[in-house]
């Protein structure tokens, strides 16, 4: 059933003509909770709610993590098997991992610091390494092995603590350090803001950021059109080198964008950029919330959308 549902997902995609596939994660329980089944030195203590009904169990550190065996490998062999078009493997990074956990080991390796911040700062940073030595990084030179080309590591979770985002910057040029592969990654739902300056070091050949989300649905090019995607300003600002796929697709509502507005979405988004050789056509996030039906139509949109957007640059 498994191999079933994933080959469904690559099917699902390819038809949409996505130029970059995979199954939709169809094997794993929640991106969370199930790189942490396997892993040594984490407990689940409970569920916790997302949205709608999105759950997931929370864990608690109480060791130092080991991994128990590369958790993706079964899944992506299939993908690499099936898949007609290019993939991209996601895997949660180790910054969400760490903030995601109740600290029940790292924060008592550091009484001796007073202030408590800086506690919890110097305890988190410790247990992100510790991922990115012992979880991450030996997963990510796995699935090299086995021929991925291209890994987006998803950190939901970098701005949560805004004194801690240089963790997360540090946490993801570590795990990727000389390793082979093309690398992104995926920040959904965040104060972008606070991603700054931290973000020109990090080592990714692109970020994916949500905009769709806090957008207008109406046509047009300007900057009272297109507010949720203002944040791309800062890019230019500070010269951002690495491209950027902002969300034009918003997967929390049932409302099929118009290959009409994915194509304005886009086109003020290399206006802000000044460069549409840096812009990526991509969703908001995961479509797990919206149904297959809903789902596939809002993939055909988004690919005609940028196919319209292209022909301007024709």
């Amino acid at each position: 059933m498994e191999d079933w549902a994933s080959l469904y997902g690559i099917r699902f995609h390819e038809s949409a003509g996505l130029d970059i596939v995979y199954d939709g994660e169809q094997r794993r329980v929640e991106m969370y909770e199930y790189p942490l089944m396997h892993v040594r030195g984490f407990r689940f203590v409970g569920y916790v709610k997302v949205w709608d009904f999105e759950i997931f169990k929370k864990a608690a550190v109480f060791d130092r993590p080991s991994l128990i065996k590369p958790y993706h490998i079964e899944e992506f062999e299939f993908a690499k098997k099936k898949a007609r078009r290019e993939l991209k493997i996601p895997i949660t990074g180790p910054y969400t991992l760490a903030d995601w956990s109740f600290d029940e080991y790292y924060v008592k390796r550091k009484l001796d610091v007073d202030d408590p911040i800086e506690r919890r700062r110097m305890s988190k940073r410790d247990m992100v390494l510790d991922l990115v030595k012992e979880v991450i990084r030996p997963n990510l030179e796995a699935l090299i092995r086995v021929g991925a080309k291209r890994i987006q590591i998803d950190e939901p979770a970098a701005t949560t603590k805004p004194n801690e985002v240089d963790i997360f910057v540090e946490g993801f040029n570590e795990a990727v350090k000389g390793l082979d592969c093309i690398f992104s990654v995926h920040i959904c739902y965040s104060d972008y803001r606070l991603l700054f300056p931290y973000i020109l070091d990090l080592k990714a050949e692109h970020i994916s950021i949500e905009c769709a989300n806090r957008d207008t649905k109406m046509l047009g090019r300007d900057e009272s059109s297109r507010p949720g995607y203002s944040v791309l300003k800062l890019f230019r600002e500070y010269g951002t080198k690495m491209k950027v796929a902002p969300g034009v697709i918003d997967v929390h509502t049932d409302f099929i964008e118009s290959p009409e507005l994915v194509r304005d979405r886009l086109l003020y988004a290399a206006k802000l950029l000044d460069d549409p050789s840096k812009i990526i056509a991509s969703n908001d996030c995961g479509l797990r919330t919206r149904t297959w039906e809903v789902a596939y139509e809002k993939e055909k949109a988004l690919v005609a959308g940028a196919e319209l957007a292209r022909k301007e640059f024709e």
